[in-house]
């Protein structure tokens, strides 16, 4: 069985657990899970130091960390939110409580916030303090598997080559404790694993932290770079 075909058993095994113990909306689609608690598991991370001592932070665009995106507007913080699939040639949105025109819960929907952000280029990024991704799965290590199409890796790889994050960037995940993993997961040498695990009960702090040295290219399929303007145009500049 080849690495992504455990990751995706593994994606498989945790979709029907949460549907089992209906941890998820009935008839979820197969992505990053909409875990009960989710709000829960975001007032805990606006706990923690990281949190309190960020003022910019980077948030996934999925519906289970909407709360958070919530949250980090109403603290005032800054965040830039990655757009779909990377697509656009500026493929960040930039949220700035101080420049938003409809109410922060509001502008923390993924349907909103295009219409009340500006778009920005990796390189107009400002250093980041904190990353909060989406998960399927992750163990105690780190070890996280996302939905599969792999583009929490590559904005991470981009956010390094900037310059804007680095080794000791705290990377943070919310999950409902079902996706949680007590064993290994499989791992590509282009995967990130998170610092943070944060369920609606605990937070679980990762001890053995790994980032890429920035972007892979022999692990990155042609038609993925032609697809994602910032990467065509760095491989360009290679």
């Amino acid at each position: 069985m080849s690495v992504d075909q455990a990751k995706q058993a593994v994606r498989e095994s945790i979709w029907a657990l949460l549907a089992r113990a209906r941890a998820v909306p009935p008839d979820a689609p197969r992505n990053i899970p909409e875990f009960a608690g989710n709000d829960a598991a975001a007032g805990l991370l606006a706990a923690l130091p990281e949190w309190r001592a960020a003022k910019v932070v980077t948030i996934v665009p999925d519906t289970a960390q909407l709360p958070v995106r919530r949250r980090a507007l109403q603290a005032g913080l800054l965040i830039y939110m990655a757009c779909p699939r990377l697509e656009a040639p500026k493929p960040f949105y930039l949220m700035d409580p101080e420049d938003l025109t409809v109410p922060a819960a509001q502008a923390a929907r993924k349907d909103t916030a295009p219409l009340v952000s500006r778009n920005v280029e990796v390189d107009e990024l400002q250093p980041i303090d904190l990353i909060v991704l989406g998960s399927v799965a992750v163990n105690r290590r780190g070890v996280r598997l996302g939905k599969g199409a792999g583009y929490s890796d590559i904005e991470i790889a981009l956010l390094l080559e900037a310059g804007v994050i680095d080794e000791h960037t705290t990377i943070a995940t919310t999950v409902h404790r079902l996706q949680v993993v007590d064993g290994e997961l499989p791992e590509a040498e282009h995967d990130c694993r998170v610092d943070l695990i944060v369920t609606p009960e605990s937070v679980i702090r990762c001890e053995e932290p790994r980032r890429p040295a920035g972007l892979l290219w022999d692990a990155l399929p042609a038609d993925k770079i032609a697809a994602i303007p910032a990467l065509a145009a760095r491989y360009a500049a290679r």
